[in-house]
């Protein structure tokens, strides 16, 4: 059984009705559109997209990070003082 991952869920008809009525309606929150009982697709707002976006950068941006930690052999000594 798949997880549905929203506290707010409609079938894909109900969506199809009326779309910004459905996104009004979830005051800000993840809607699930399911079709038959299974997830198709989330809708968000433009502004948790965009937070998503920036954490899944963010966590690229650390796995770099840790990747290069781990290689130390390829350091370069800086002395602050001279940039």
């Amino acid at each position: 059984m798949q997880a549905i991952l929203a506290d707010v869920a409609v079938s894909m008809p109900e969506f199809k009705k009326n779309p910004a009525a459905v996104l009004r309606e979830a005051n800000k929150r993840p809607v699930a559109v399911l079709n038959h009982s299974k997830a198709a697709f989330y809708m968000v707002e433009p502004e948790l997209f965009e937070v998503l976006m920036q954490e899944m950068a963010d966590r690229e941006l650390m796995a770099k990070v840790r990747a290069r930690l781990a290689d130390k052999s390829k350091a370069i000594e800086v002395d602050l003082d001279g940039l």
